[in-house]
Formats: C-alpha cells, structure tokens, sequence
C-alpha cells in the first residue's frame, strides 16, 4: 500500500514539474501574432494567384501589416477591398486608378505576315524557341497560342483571329498572363484610359512595313500631334504617359498605321 502511494505522489510530482516547465517554455517561445494579419486575412479574396507579388493571400496579409505591401495591394480585391483593409489598419487609401492587362500587338492573321506553318506544341514558350521567335514574320508579334489564356483564372484574356485580347471588364490586374507571355508584350496599363499602342516592333525602315499591315514605322505623327504632350517615342515605339494623357483622340487620328487602338 506504501508504494502505491508513493508511486502516486511522485507521478503527481512529476506531472506538476512537466506542466510548470511546459508553461515556462510556451512564455519563452512564444510567438507574437497581430491580431490585425488576421482580419486583413479574412477580408482578402483568398484566390492566391499571387498577383500582389506575395505567396499567396497569406503573405499578402503579413506584408500589408508590416507596411511592405499597400492596403490596395490585391489585384484581385479591388477597391472594396482596399477600403475594407485601410479601415482594419486605420489609414487612408491611396488614391490610384483600377489597372488592367493589355496586349500591345495587333497582327493578327490578316494584318500579320507569315515564314513558315508551326505544327509543334501550342505553346508561345516552346514556340518562342523557334525560328524568329514563332511562325510570324514580325519576331516581337503575339504567337496566339494561347499561354497568357491558361494563366489567366478570372477567363479575362482569350485569343482572337491570332491575338491575345483581354476583356477588361473581366480583367482584375493580377499579371498572371504578363508572366506567361514569353515575348514580354503585355502590361498593366489604366483603365479610365481609352488609346493604347498596340505594337512592340521595335524595329524600324521599310522592311518593318512589309511584315505588317499595322506595325509602328516611327514617323512620330502620334508624339507631334499630341496635344498634352503624353506620347514620346522610346526603342522606335510610342510611350503613352497615362498621367498626361487626356483620352482625346488626337493620337489615334493622325497615326497613318492605325496602331493606336480604342
């Protein structure tokens, strides 16, 4: 009977001590974690595209709390978004128009020439591998094969007549299809803003007017006729300043090659 109840005191002993100890070590390991990462978490869309530029909806939290990452920082979120996280954090938004994907090439089957038939696999990153960058003429065209379309998760991007085209409505700026595009053709650009130069040939002389019905022959007509001075030619390609720009037209009127598009 003794040694039971010896037995019995020592096991309560030893399970005070491991309980005292364990206590101890949870204070001293203890991990801090703002209780804001996780309302900014639960207001987040939580589609983990990774759009923001984060891991995920997670590291897109984290990074807004810590002040890396603005509350606006969620393409996919939107305004509502942002004005719900500024709220959490007790700031004030930052003024900053909505931006989505645009494709700058318009060749497409009939405006663009072509060297050769492609039959290998339908992707613009193994095609990009090939002779002059695809079967096109024109080596900076958009293949129309459709990766930027896989990327995409929100069906915002979709291939028309041998060219990406983005539905901006649908478009939410997450740079998935930027990403994919192996020959660096599309960007971000404004939503409020209507003109948009779709090309990226860089090249310039006779032999640019030959490979497309459509292609920029750098005669600067856009940049001289520009009335708020927001177009200046860079690398033989108009470069629209969407903060100059007023969304009047002019551009699009005088550019002979009809590049310019609305």
């Amino acid at each position: 009977m003794s040694l039971i109840i010896i037995s019995t005191i020592l096991l309560a002993v030893l399970g005070l001590l491991i309980g005292l100890f364990l206590g101890f070590a949870s204070e001293i390991f203890k991990v801090y974690v703002d209780d804001r990462i996780v309302k900014v978490r639960d207001v987040l869309p939580g589609n983990n595209c990774g759009g923001c530029g984060y891991p995920g909806c997670d590291g897109c939290a984290v990074a807004i709390v810590k002040g890396e990452a603005k509350p606006n920082a969620c393409p996919v979120g939107g305004e509502k978004v942002a004005n719900e996280i500024s709220k959490i954090l007790g700031v004030e938004l930052e003024s900053g128009g909505k931006q989505v994907a645009y494709v700058h090439c318009n060749g497409t089957c009939v405006n663009a020439e072509k060297t050769y038939n492609y039959v290998g696999e339908k992707d613009c990153r193994i095609a990009s591998l090939t002779p002059n960058k695809g079967e096109k003429e024109c080596r900076y065209a958009c293949m129309g094969y459709g990766t930027c379309v896989d990327a995409c998760r929100f069906d915002a991007i979709h291939i028309i007549d041998g060219v990406a085209k983005v539905d901006k409505e649908k478009c939410v700026g997450c740079k998935a299809c930027i990403k994919a595009c192996p020959m660096n053709l599309i960007t971000l650009v404004s939503y409020d803003k209507n003109h948009h130069i779709a090309c990226n040939n860089k090249d310039k002389g006779p032999n640019v007017m030959k490979i497309c019905k459509v292609s920029c022959i750098t005669c600067g007509m856009c940049e001289k006729n520009c009335p708020s001075k927001a177009i200046s030619i860079v690398d033989n390609i108009p470069i629209i300043d969407y903060k100059l720009c007023t969304n009047c037209g002019t551009c699009a009127e005088k550019c002979p090659r009809k590049l310019i598009t609305k």
